[in-house]
């Protein structure tokens, strides 16, 4: 009865089902295509080493957070309270602490994955009452078995390499998202300040509006002024009101999405300080050209080709589920009617085995997982080659926005200081007694729409240049100005 237990328990190791798997040759993907415009394509992509591989992405992220976003780049603005929201969004955001929950959970799955490549081992305790030859009685069975599936072609350790390329593209996620969240923190709180600078320049610009309402009131009343004419300057500041009470309206909405980045209660909105928007300036450097080099850092063209070798590890897995599987069994079983005699060598039965099986006919599962994979991979290396493609109009954008911005924002100025001298005039004139106070009224609002569109493109320019840092996935420092010949 012993030897047939134990002959039933080695041919149920040896059964377990497994298949290894022959690998295929990696796919070498270059560049999707050549970028004529800004970016200056070096017409070669540099592969990184294995082992400049293995450090970029086993770095613990927590240790790296600060390092994602470039802190030094930030301070171009010469404004401390902006770097202590970035500082406050890099600890507090929510997304951010998701994300870097995502990665230790990806990484459980690596370890979990990896336990197929090693031995399993499972012991128990297994009382019992029976009856087997003779007279009925009470049993006490302690079995220990052992089982291995001989890795011979590495298909169990090509599907713990594939899912440990997820967990590497979770880290990269996590990346992005530090720079997405920092980027996001910067824009809204230039949006803020600029809603600040407009919203001074239209309480001027209504008081104005009173005041030329008020006059014209007079002159109407004195038959100097026609009552179409002061209709229309009560609909100006009517017109001027609503509009300041539509930026005061943004400016609170931009105030609460800030406090969601930076992981606080909307409800604190009034403790949230800003620099004074006459002074907020950028000093950082953004050049003309880059190289396509940066393409390479940026995180999703490296999750992008992540996912591609992903896929070639699950078609090599695939392909290997084919042949044959070679597992290993091992029991040891003590078996007695009492407790105290139960680890005794009469009492014990053990057994070792192994098995080889080859799927002969399994209804073309195995071929059609096979094509599927493959199919995924074609997928991946066109989605490689997508990212590569946007990466580059981005980084495109981005330089062209800035620097035509830049000259937006010349010619602007040029005419700000053309107003200013027409309305310096304008005041000699009145002090003179040339013009009206009207007259001059009108001439100062005229000015005061000119420096809200200038501080408007001015504002805009700075969250050009964060657009820029957001393209160039924070690595600013590489994105040095190229020397022509």
């Amino acid at each position: 009865m012993k030897r047939f237990l134990s002959l039933a328990i080695i041919m149920s190791l040896a059964l377990s089902y497994t298949v290894p798997v022959l690998a295929i040759e990696d796919t070498v993907v270059g560049s999707a295509d050549k970028s004529t415009g800004i970016v200056v394509n070096d017409n070669k992509q540099e592969k990184k080493s294995k082992k400049e591989k293995k450090k970029s992405t086993k770095v613990a992220p927590q240790k790296n957070k600060y390092e994602y976003v470039n802190l030094e780049w930030w301070k171009g603005f010469n404004d401390e309270i902006l770097s202590g929201y970035i500082v406050r969004a890099i600890e507090n955001n929510k997304d951010l602490n998701m994300a870097t929950l995502t990665i230790e959970e990806y990484y459980q799955n690596v370890k979990a994955q990896r336990a197929n490549e090693l031995p399993s081992i499972q012991a128990g305790f297994m009382p019992g009452y029976a009856k087997v030859f003779g007279e009925t009685a009470g049993t006490f069975g302690l079995p220990v078995i052992a089982s291995y599936e001989l890795d011979l072609f590495g298909k169990n350790h090509n599907k713990t390499d594939s899912v440990k390329k997820l967990w590497e593209a979770t880290i990269l996620d996590e990346r992005a998202a530090y720079i997405s969240i920092a980027s996001a923190v910067g824009s809204t709180y230039i949006d803020i300040v600029k809603h600040d600078a407009l919203i001074d320049l239209q309480e001027d610009i209504v008081d104005l509006r009173k005041e030329i309402f008020e006059i014209m009131s007079i002159s109407n009343s004195e038959g100097l002024v026609s009552t179409s004419d002061l209709v229309k300057a009560n609909q100006s500041y009517i017109a001027g009101v609503s509009a300041l009470t539509d930026l005061k309206k943004e400016r609170t909405k931009l105030l609460h999405q800030l406090a969601v980045l930076v992981g606080d209660s909307p409800n604190n909105i009034e403790e949230y300080k800003r620099i004074d928007y006459k002074t907020l300036a950028f000093n950082g450097t953004i050049p003309e050209y880059v190289s396509s080099d940066i393409v390479l850092q940026r995180p999703d063209y490296l999750k992008a080709e992540k996912m591609l070798e992903k896929a070639g590890l699950d078609v090599r897995a695939a392909r290997k589920e084919l042949f044959p599987t070679i597992n290993l069994g091992g029991m040891l079983f003590f078996n007695s009617q009492h407790l105290e005699s139960l680890f005794t060598t009469s009492n014990m039965l053990w057994g070792f085995g192994g098995g080889l099986f080859q799927p002969l006919f399994m209804g073309g599962r195995l071929m059609a997982n096979l094509k599927m994979k493959k199919i995924a991979y074609e997928k991946n290396l066109k989605n490689y080659e997508k990212v590569n493609l946007t990466s580059m109009q981005e980084v495109n954008d981005a330089l062209v926005t800035v620097n035509m911005d830049r000259e937006k924002l010349a010619k602007q100025k040029e005419i700000q200081e053309l107003e200013k001298e027409d309305f310096a005039m304008s005041q000699v004139k009145f002090s003179e007694g040339v013009i009206a106070k009207l007259d001059l009224n009108q001439m100062e609002e005229n000015l005061l729409s000119v420096n809200k569109t200038v501080y408007e493109t001015e504002f805009d320019c700075m969250v050009n240049y964060i657009n820029y840092y957001k393209a160039v996935a924070a690595k600013t420092d590489m994105a040095e100005p190229v020397v022509q010949g």
